[in-house]
């Protein structure tokens, strides 16, 4: 008998079964805190952010005595002290490091070559970047939450000791807590479309640096144009969400809700960005 001779046996083919969303949710977020620089830059984000903040409740704390009384009563009648919960420079810090950590988490695999075996091991490429969209997000969330919240305590409490303090009872306090916390998920999703349409960790910051922090500030609020224009930016969207109401004067006016919708947008758009950016781009 030859081998010519031997029955043939069918073989089964072994088909790899299709990576489940949970499964690319898990290796993003093993990829992510397996990057000494996650947890470094998360813990210098908030230090940075709370000290702005305590900083300046600082200031009001050490000069209280030396403000007459008509300041005194300005500052208790416009809940002044709000405005030590989250002050604009820490906003302008948070901006900063919250869309450099999403543009990082898209542009570092593409800096050390890793995108190509991740594509290969894992072809649904809208698939996996969705999930590194989703694992961000809530690391940013989370980030946003647990800043907001120890600035609004540390800058109240030290208010308190001069019977300034507020509340988070005290209306508009819990806004400017929900608002500056949300401002770092919008941002970091922003980042991420940045660095998924750019592809290089320094363009892609720069770049976050010149559309969430550079464009607002040239956008004056004195034409309509440049208004609506500014209302349409993060950090104007927060300033509002921020404020009680509408500053007085103001010539364009707008709505807590629009400032809402800004941020909801902003999110939305930067995730449908960085999922559809990979599809039909080569690595």
């Amino acid at each position: 008998m030859t081998t010519l001779d031997l029955p043939l046996v069918p073989v089964a083919s072994v088909v790899e079964p299709r990576a489940r969303f949970r499964d690319l949710v898990g290796s993003e977020w093993l990829k992510l805190w397996s990057l000494r620089s996650t947890g470094w830059s998360l813990l210098l984000g908030a230090l940075a952010v709370v000290a702005f903040n305590f900083g300046t409740a600082w200031d009001h704390y050490r000069y209280w005595r030396q403000y007459d009384a008509t300041s005194r009563a300005e500052f208790v009648a416009n809940d002044m002290a709000l405005w030590d919960a989250f002050t604009y420079n820490a906003a302008l810090v948070l901006i900063l490091a919250s869309a450099a950590m999403g543009a990082v988490a898209v542009v570092g695999e593409y800096g050390s070559g890793l995108i190509r075996t991740t594509f290969t091991a894992v072809p649904a490429r809208s698939a996996l970047m969705a999930a590194k969209v989703l694992v961000v997000t809530v690391v940013q969330t989370v980030f946003g939450a647990v800043v907001a919240g120890a600035s609004f305590w540390s800058t109240q409490a030290m208010l308190s000791a001069r019977g300034i303090g507020l509340p988070i009872t005290h209306p508009g306090a819990l806004r400017i807590v929900v608002a500056s916390a949300l401002l770092a998920p919008v941002c970091a999703v922003a980042g991420m479309a940045l660095g998924a349409l750019l592809r290089k960790g320094a363009v892609s910051i720069v770049g976050a640096v010149a559309l969430l922090l550079l464009l607002p500030a040239v956008l004056s609020d004195r034409r309509h144009l440049t208004a609506v224009l500014g209302h349409a930016t993060p950090l104007h969207a927060w300033q509002r969400l921020a404020d009680a109401g509408p500053p007085a004067g103001e010539l364009f006016p707008w709505s807590a809700g629009g400032a809402g919708l800004v941020f909801a947008l902003w999110a939305l758009g930067g995730a449908a960005v960085t999922v559809l950016a990979v599809r039909r781009r080569d690595q």
